[in-house]
């Protein structure tokens, strides 16, 4: 399975790309379903998805698709103000801390997502 972001060749049934750890799903060339990895038909359709294009187009969203997907993690006064200033907004960097921690249970959730 060859990786949407970096073009990596991967095994099939990766659920993650070698090179750059990006998530690989089967999106399906006829409904653009994303089926999950190891998929040999498309759930929605039934297309055959062995049958992969050399060079697979990058799924483009339309601007309501992009804003019906992070509307569920902005509160609603939050997603009014960006977009009633969507035009003046300007992006910001800065310098973090993370930690990482185990938490029991973790992993097993992670891979279901």
């Amino acid at each position: 399975m060859r990786c949407p972001k970096c073009r990596h060749e991967n095994h099939s049934g990766a659920k993650f790309c070698n090179e750059c750890a990006a998530k690989l799903e089967l999106v399906c060339s006829e409904c653009r379903t994303v089926n999950p990895p190891g998929s040999k038909f498309c759930n929605q359709c039934a297309h055959n998805l062995t049958v992969t294009p050399s060079d697979p187009a990058p799924i483009e969203l339309s601007f309501d698709e992009k804003l019906d997907k992070i509307r569920r993690y902005l509160p609603k006064g939050l997603t009014d103000k960006i977009l009633s200033q969507r035009d003046r907004i300007e992006g910001e960097r800065k310098q973090v801390t993370v930690m990482f921690c185990d938490m029991e249970g973790f992993t097993a959730l992670a891979e279901k997502l």
